[in-house]
């Protein structure tokens, strides 16, 4: 009876449609797993049906005494509720009605500001001709260089942002939007290039780092999910990518990188969310942040901003060993959270991604370090689950207010510890 109750509850746990109405009544459960019947329940209905699972992102990766998030639809959440207190698996409703949230971010209107507003969700054709206009409006700090395509055709941005000298500088590389669903990442390097254009010549700390660095920054890796996200699907988190021999699209460009590709925490499915793709850098869009940070020499230090669950973390993903720079590491990134947390008070967590969260291979931040980039940090952006993937727009200026102090402590650190 419990069986079949949860069962139910699942089978269709993902639907079809616009964004209008797809999720109305789905819930957002977290699940407390406390032994090893709860875990083989869970990974046996994963292996049935599909399973919407927010965090982590795969069966494969839930373990005891850490939680998981995952969406239930509305006809089914009733079942799946007495299911789970039937076999005594504790849980609670992070999110009562998702298509309530959803609605909330489109029906957003303008409320008195002029030109750009930073603290609204964009979507692609503005965020494109964004990187176009704060490029022309601030030409001595930011030039504008298209680094590939993607699947579908659409142009890949990156902006360098610092003062020109005529010479080659130490380089942040930064990318946003790698993930379609998790908006607050792009609407962060937009606050980013913002405030540093903003602030040059008056802010020192700013002024320095524009001076003696350079940013290379990435609004929007998976554009062609992001679109998605905003046309079709709210809660896309692929690529849009066909697959050949499937019906199912798209690749987790996040498990796509040549990191111990497709070794751990990762599908070979490709109707599941964690797919790694046909090969490493089988994805446009992968492939056009690879080439080129592998031909920008400079870059010492790499951030990849996601959402949600409030961590900065660092490799290895794909390996519970630790890094020869491991003390340096943590240290970093202790103080960067401090940094962070001194604003409003947000508590972070830290420390080695496999470690600290699951492991998972073909990561943005391994590759990096494998590359020889000294200092990898992945963040992930406000909140703990509350709204998850879909943080109000009131959230946006002190998830980035924080976060800068944050990006301003790493870059210092680089700046005075060259290699």
């Amino acid at each position: 009876m419990m069986d079949g109750l949860l069962l139910l509850g699942f089978v269709a746990a993902v639907s079809v449609g616009s964004p209008v109405g797809r999720y109305a009544g789905d819930k957002v459960l977290r699940l407390k797993p406390e032994n090893e019947q709860h875990l083989q329940f869970i990974r046996n209905l994963a292996r049935i049906v599909k399973i919407d699972f927010w965090q982590p992102h795969s069966a494969e990766l839930v373990t005891t005494n850490r939680s998981v998030d995952l969406r239930v639809t509305a006809d089914r959440a009733s079942d799946v509720q007495t299911g789970l207190e039937e076999i005594g698996l504790k849980y609670d409703v992070l999110i009562e009605n998702v298509q309530n949230l959803i609605e909330k971010q489109f029906d957003q209107k303008e409320t008195g500001s002029s030109g750009y507003n930073y603290e609204k969700y964009h979507r692609w054709d503005e965020i494109q001709s964004w990187t176009a206009n704060i490029a022309d409006e601030n030409p001595r700090l930011i030039s504008r260089f298209e680094i590939g395509r993607s699947y579908e055709g659409r142009a890949i941005y990156l902006l360098r942002v610092g003062k020109r000298t005529g010479s080659v500088k130490p380089t942040i590389f930064m990318d946003c939007g790698i993930h379609a669903r998790e908006w607050i990442s792009p609407a962060f390097c937009q606050w980013f290039v913002k405030e540093a254009v903003k602030t040059y010549g008056c802010n020192s700390t700013m002024t320095t780092l524009l001076n003696k660095l350079d940013f290379l920054v990435v609004p929007v890796i998976n554009v062609d999910g992001y679109v998605y996200s905003w046309t079709k699907d709210r809660l896309w988190r692929k690529t849009r990518s066909r697959n050949p021999g499937s019906n199912c699209v798209g690749t987790d460009p996040n498990r796509n990188f040549d990191a111990k590709w497709c070794s751990i925490g990762a599908s070979r499915n490709p109707c599941d969310e964690t797919y790694c793709g046909s090969h490493a850098e089988s994805e446009k869009e992968v492939k056009a942040v690879a080439d080129i940070m592998r031909r920008y020499y400079a870059i010492k230090a790499y951030l990849t901003i996601h959402s949600y669950s409030q961590m900065c973390l660092f490799p290895y993903s794909y390996t519970y060993s630790l890094t020869p720079n491991y003390k340096e590491l943590n240290t970093m990134a202790w103080n960067a959270v401090q940094a962070l947390s001194s604003l409003y008070g947000t508590q972070y967590i830290y420390g080695p991604a496999a470690i600290t969260i699951y492991p998972s291979a073909g990561g943005s931040d391994d590759w990096a370090y494998d590359l020889g980039i000294k200092y990898p940090f992945t963040f992930e952006l406000r909140d703990t689950g509350k709204c998850g993937f879909l943080l109000p727009e009131s959230q946006i200026r002190p998830t980035c207010e924080e976060t800068m102090l944050a990006i301003n402590y790493i870059a210092t650190y680089v700046l005075n510890n060259p290699y």
